[in-house]
């Protein structure tokens, strides 16, 4: 394989073929330092940023496009993190605003602030691919086995339509799949369905446990047409109108939902709308997660049936006869996505395992996995099951923006392996929250860093320091801990970020809309009682001296010298004026260095 950037496109079919690896023509070898499964959302994320890194990357995707939920799935409609501009996420929204002129351009529809057309984001993150010598795309191929050597995953067997096969062999393989496609082959631990409240603590979730996924989407763009247009297609079989009779009858943060609006929810660029409507509309509950490929297909066949009949009762009974299914995205022989929009799949038991507890009260918990941060994001907590009579009812209790810990990307067990997209180590509650895109996408970002420094290090995933992970992170302007009021163009920007992530000095959490927040008040003063508490937090054997004046400069650096054991030796006057919480970053960044101090997966310091 040539050592440049070399990106092909194995796209003779369009559509993604569900087959077998059967009757094989021919077999061909590959050896990469980091293979990542899947060009989705996180896949295209961790590829780019192994790469960028200087590690051979090889990222192998099924579809014909990069970018899944964004794109091949067609979910171009971004949930959340509008304002955490963080890494990757961040540089993506930026590409897109630029392609469409600005944020008016993408702030289309009201179920987002960035809205784009899905071959739009394709372009864009295959653009950002090819500018990578390091990484190598491959079109075409789909899981078919995984390759290990005793307990470590060794890279993957892959096939395609053709009957050929695809062998890599890979230092590290980042599982960047949608719903987890290589746990159960490689034996690692997982979970799937919902967690019982008994096993996780989480006061919304279900009593018992039970194997209930989230409901899927077949997503499908239309476009406007013109005024006389008649583009409605011909009525599936099977067509009930019963089924979406109220789509367009229901409130939704107490504004009432007529049809048009319900058509404005994923409004794109350039007239075209998402069709992705949760209410009456084309959801569908179908649990194929451990279903064989061919048997996957047959099911997933249901999906876009009752897609086409929601676009079928859109045209036929609402009137919008005018949109039609666009013949501009997808070249598929139906014109809807490449692949359905799965919300929850098989979750990773990791070395970390993330519950609403963690998000809720990050301060309050045994394991204080914030200070683990990898990627951020604010969106509530959303389940999708109102396909399935049959799912408990659980609570959506409000939460703030959170962070996703490096552990939750590492296997309990199983080496040589790292998980991204929706298959990290979550409770199924917080996956509400933890699988939206920007998220992913942020998570990839961490994914593809790990991998990376896992080769350049020679270690496997968990020998590698989580504060290295992190600094390299903050180093890509991402943020690590989800601060509202902290901008990566802020001179504090990292200092802050690191000193948060230690426990220090605290952040408060505040449930907001659909837009939470976490804020660090950098002007704002604290007490000595919190000071010395936060250092306590971080050095045990440092006193808690209860006072509740306002902790001052000069009082802070005295406080942060009897931690080191060191004598004041800097020759610098420090003010006996109360400081604010920005300046004690500075102060404990430069003088205490608390970044440096190594913590385990389970965020206490080692």
């Amino acid at each position: 394989m040539n050592k440049t950037s070399l990106i092909l496109f194995f796209t003779l079919i369009f559509s993604v073929s569900l087959i077998s690896c059967e009757n094989i023509q021919s077999t061909k070898e590959i050896t990469t330092d980091v293979l990542v499964i899947g060009g989705t959302t996180s896949g295209t994320s961790a590829g780019i940023s192994s790469a960028r890194e200087g590690v051979k990357t090889l990222i192998v995707e099924e579809s014909p496009w990069l970018g899944g939920m964004f794109t091949a799935q067609g979910v171009g409609a971004c949930d959340g993190n509008h304002n955490l501009h963080s890494g990757i996420w961040n540089e993506f929204r930026e590409k897109l605003r630029n392609r469409y002129g600005g944020i008016g351009g993408v702030w289309t529809g009201w179920v987002s602030s960035t809205l784009f057309e899905p071959h739009v984001g394709d372009s864009i993150f295959k653009s950002m691919a090819a500018a990578e010598k390091d990484l190598t795309v491959l079109h075409g191929y789909f899981l078919d086995d995984i390759l290990k050597e005793g307990n470590t995953v060794t890279g993957a067997v892959f096939c395609n339509d053709k009957n050929e096969k695809l062998i890599v062999h890979a230092k590290i393989t980042v599982d960047a799949t949608d719903i987890g496609e290589s746990l159960k082959m490689a034996k690692a631990g997982y979970r799937l369905g919902m967690d019982s409240k008994n096993e996780t603590g989480e006061k919304g979730a279900p009593e018992q446990s039970n194997g209930i996924v989230q409901d899927l989407t077949w997503v499908a763009i239309l476009k406007d047409y013109g005024e006389g247009a008649d583009k409605t297609i011909p009525k599936p079989q099977g067509y009930n109108p019963e089924i979406f009779h109220g789509c367009c009858k229901e409130t939704v943060d107490s504004i009432q939902i007529d049809c048009r609006r319900m058509l404005d929810y994923g409004k794109m660029p350039n007239n075209k709308y998402m069709i992705n409507w949760p209410k009456s509309g084309n959801d569908i509950y179908l649990n194929v997660i451990e279903l064989p490929r061919k048997e996957q297909e047959k099911e997933l066949q249901k999906a876009k049936e009752h897609t086409l009949c929601f676009i079928y009762y859109i045209q036929n009974e609402l009137g919008f006869k005018h949109l039609g299914l666009a013949d501009d995205e997808f070249d598929t022989p139906d014109k809807l996505a490449y692949k359905p929009y799965h919300r929850e799949g098989r979750r990773l038991k990791g070395l970390s395992f993330l519950t609403f507890n963690h998000v809720e009260n990050p301060y309050g918990q045994k394991e204080f996995l914030y200070r683990t941060g990898i990627s951020v994001g604010d969106y509530p907590v959303d389940h999708h099951h109102g396909k399935n009579p049959e799912a408990p009812k659980i609570g959506f209790d409000p939460v703030p923006s959170f962070n996703v810990p490096l552990g939750s990307l590492i296997p309990e067990t199983v080496d040589g392996l790292i998980v991204s997209d929706k298959a990290i180590s979550v409770s199924n509650l917080i996956n509400g929250s933890t699988r939206l895109q920007p998220v992913v996408l942020l998570t990839g970002q961490a994914a593809g860093i790990l991998a990376a420094l896992s080769v350049k290090e020679d270690k496997q995933p968990r020998g590698v320091s989580v504060r290295d992970v992190q600094s390299v992170l903050l180093e890509r302007k991402a943020y690590i801990m989800p601060l509202y009021d902290i901008l990566p163009s802020d001179p504090d920007f990292e200092v802050i970020q690191k000193v948060s992530a230690t426990g220090i000095l605290k952040t408060t959490g505040e449930p907001f809309g659909w837009a939470n927040r976490t804020w660090f008040y950098p002007d704002t003063t604290i007490t000595v009682a919190e000071f010395t508490k936060g250092l306590n937090s971080f050095d045990p054997e440092s006193e808690i001296i209860d006072d509740n004046k306002l902790l001052t400069e000069d009082a802070a650096v005295k406080y942060i010298y009897r931690i080191t054991g060191q004598s004041k030796t800097d020759g610098k006057v420090y003010s006996t004026k109360p400081v604010t919480k920005r300046g004690l970053a500075v102060i404990l960044d430069r003088l205490l260095n608390p970044f440096s101090k190594e913590i385990g997966f389970d965020g206490h310091y080692q």
